[in-house]
């Protein structure tokens, strides 16, 4: 192989590739990036559980080829040389590169040891906006769990009812759950039920926020390629049972409080400094047209805090962890937020006022 690139454009795609690549792998393999400068140039990365395939501009191909290139390596390299690169192999064992006065030899292995792009086969297609995925994403990534047991925790459950026409994003940590419906264009036959790495979903964020337009979902036994732009994201989806989060997302509960989300969140972080250092823990009074918070901290103090609410209902106390509600509030953006109360250790579920297709399920704290 013996090519020509800018610096700027090998600087983009290196940079879009450092999260997926395997740093701390025992498979030096991950380590690497496969540049290919055959008919279609391209660089793709993988860690085994998500995989990104993207084009790249070649000023000049001298000789085409494919390499396994430590990716961190040539990435810092990049950033600090000017001036188009000359990138030309030795073998498959070393890559010598040449930019203006300076020159690098890298030490390279065998693409042929590159993991395979699976071939997708009886794939379920389904379409839907850039910006519309992105933010269910973002309004469900927070309540997924980051290194629990229970692994299908630590993921998004992407729910497709072919027959409603509608896509449900879930993501919860089993104190807490939030769920996002939209509809969608799909070809499924029969309802869907894929759940997505944390990680897969973080990354993916990235390239959905560059898109304008539409994506395509393709969606296999074991994989999901989402085709943004050019970028081709590949996610390798995990096995087992994600929890029923229908079952859990209250029907009945009748105390029905109104608030501003702004001065909530306010009056949360007021208060949460002084239970910040201990377990988040916060009370929260509900009584007719007025909501209070406290916290304390026998090693701190205490602190208190009053809001005015729509509510004319019984008086009623609740616990929460005040950073699960922050994350959930910080998540909506409408004005004024309702919140469906039962008893004080009943599930609460709270939704943005007029939008029934967002709720956020937070099980209280004993006080």
């Amino acid at each position: 192989m013996n090519v020509v690139i800018s610096r700027d454009e090998l600087q983009k795609r290196l940079a879009d590739i450092q999260s997926v690549v395997d740093k701390k792998t025992t498979m030096p393999i991950l380590g690497h990036f496969l540049l290919s400068a055959g008919e279609s140039p391209s660089v793709s990365a993988t860690d085994l559980e998500t995989a990104i395939k993207e084009p790249v501009t070649l000023e000049e191909v001298r000789e085409g080829g494919n390499l396994c290139i430590p990716a961190r390596k040539l990435y810092e390299i990049v950033r600090e040389v000017e001036g188009d690169i000359v990138m030309e192999s030795e073998g498959t064992e070393w890559l010598r590169l040449k930019a203006g006065r300076s020159s690098f030899r890298l030490a390279c292995m065998n693409p042929e040891d590159f993991p395979k792009w699976p071939a997708l086969s009886d794939k379920v297609v389904m379409e839907i906006e850039a910006s519309r995925l992105l933010g269910m994403i973002e309004k469900t990534l927070y309540s997924a769990g980051e290194s629990d047991s229970r692994y299908t925790l630590n993921s998004l459950l992407f729910h497709i009812k072919p027959e409603e026409k509608t896509l449900t994003v879930v993501g919860t940590d089993g104190h807490r759950l939030s769920a996002v419906k939209d509809t969608i264009g799909v070809d499924a036959g029969e309802e869907m039920k894929v759940i997505v790495p944390r990680k897969s979903a973080s990354e993916l964020r990235k390239f959905l926020s560059q898109e304008e337009g539409g994506i395509r979902m393709d969606i296999a036994a074991n994989h999901v390629a989402f085709h943004v732009g050019e970028v081709q994201f590949l996610v390798r989806l995990i096995e087992g049972t994600y929890p029923n989060y229908e079952q859990v997302i209250p029907k009945g509960n009748d105390k029905i409080l109104g608030i501003s989300r702004e001065e909530f969140i306010k009056s949360l972080r007021r208060v949460s400094v002084i239970s910040r250092d201990h377990s988040n823990a916060v009370k929260i009074d509900v009584s007719p047209g007025r909501l209070t918070i406290t916290a304390s901290n026998p090693d701190i103090g205490e602190a208190m805090d009053e809001i005015g609410i729509e509510y004319d209902g019984v008086e009623i106390t609740l616990g929460f962890n005040a950073r699960y509600l922050l994350d959930a509030l910080n998540a909506l953006s409408a004005e004024r937020v309702i919140f469906e109360l039962q008893e004080p250790l009943s599930t609460t579920l709270m939704r943005e006022e007029g939008d029934e297709n967002y709720q956020c399920v937070i099980m209280p704290m004993r006080m």
